[in-house]
């Protein structure tokens, strides 16, 4: 076994953007320095990213999410007792919360090491810097893969390369590892959290018509009821539209990987396509990509035009004219309205454009 001058202790427990968001950082320091080994506390739902690096050796799943639902019951079972030993079984060198909220600067002082941060004026929530040794100053206009990689060189003394973006998934451990063909497919990230996030389903549908006479076969996961509910209506009488079986992580990511490319709303697969280096279209209608949007090679944004666009809100409050739209003749509202500057026929075209992209 190899001997390791330098254990690290990475806090990112959720969600599954920001959890991939880090994987470039950590390539980086396994780039400069090969004497560090990293262990990573994230939550049980994404407890398989982390070990797709092969930088990574311990994964410490913790269940904030679940435990959050009865803090009191939850302090005193043996679940807790047992993530706080395999959390202190370990005096690492160094502990990095790159998540920078207060449950994370607590897991972090739980842990045995020098613990470190970002300063309270470049942080999420500036309470969390009481639980850290020491602190580091990354501007905000930075985006959230950048601002992981500064935090990184500093704590830990190298220099990287900040055009070379790559989240070093190792694909040979994503199991099942699917059989790759030339046929063409496109995967539709179609779920996201907030109901304004949403590009409309007649939309999703009638862009599987236009995939199918391209040749392409569509393929639809889902996460949850509602989500394969959608995930039925995008494939209704589309012959190459495929409605996948419920998907655990890994082979979500096989099936993001051997596809030609993906079209997705702003939700965390978005990023596991981009940490896969697939190209993707993105759909983004009231956030904003700039900060917090897909990143690498063959990301393209479409971002809408109308002007309360981006307004980061979970509730659309647009109050101008309705827009409706047709799909094989039947009307419909497109809602949110700020979606209504991604037709099908454009975003196929753009995905296209994309995929010839050289």
């Amino acid at each position: 076994k190899r001997i390791c001058h330098l254990r690290v202790l990475i806090v990112k427990v959720s969600s599954l953007g920001d959890i991939i968001h880090t994987l470039p950082a950590v390539t980086d320091a396994h780039r400069a320095r090969k004497d560090i080994t990293f262990d990573w506390v994230v939550e049980e739902n994404f407890v398989e990213v982390p070990t797709w690096h092969p930088a990574v050796d311990k994964v410490i799943p913790v269940a904030i999410r679940r435990w959050r639902k009865n803090i009191f019951k939850t302090y005193f079972n043996h679940e807790f007792r047992a993530f706080k030993k395999s959390l202190q079984d370990t005096h690492y060198d160094l502990i990095i919360d790159a998540q920078g909220l207060v449950k994370s600067g607590i897991i972090s002082r739980l842990s045995k090491g020098l613990t470190i941060g970002l300063s309270d004026r470049t942080i999420r929530e500036p309470m969390a810097t009481m639980f850290y040794n020491k602190v580091y100053s990354v501007p905000w206009t930075e985006h959230a893969v950048d601002r992981v990689r500064q935090l990184f060189s500093r704590a830990l003394k190298y220099s990287y390369d900040p055009q070379l973006v790559d989240y070093g998934l190792d694909v040979n451990r994503i199991i099942p590892s699917i059989a790759s063909d030339s046929a063409k497919r496109v995967v539709f990230l179609h779920g996201t959290t907030w109901k304004t996030k949403h590009w409309p389903g007649h939309y999703w549908r009638h862009l599987a018509h236009i995939a199918k006479e391209s040749g392409f076969e569509v393929l639809l996961p889902w996460g949850n009821d509602k989500e394969r509910q959608r995930a039925e209506f995008i494939a209704r009488d589309n012959s190459k539209a495929k409605v996948l079986d419920k998907q655990s992580l890994s082979e979500l990511a096989a099936q993001i990987n051997r596809s030609t490319g993906v079209i997705s709303v702003d939700t965390g697969l978005g990023h596991l396509a981009a940490a896969l280096a697939k190209p993707t279209v993105s759909l983004y209608g009231p956030t904003n990509p700039g900060l917090s949007g897909t990143f690498g090679h063959k990301q393209l944004h479409l971002n809408s035009n109308l002007n309360c666009a981006p307004c980061v809100k979970k509730v659309c409050t647009y109050s101008g004219p309705g827009v409706t739209d047709e799909f094989r003749g039947q009307p419909f509202a497109v809602t949110p309205a700020c979606f209504s500057s991604h037709r099908p026929e454009h975003v196929w075209q753009q995905f296209e454009k994309l995929l010839n992209e050289k």
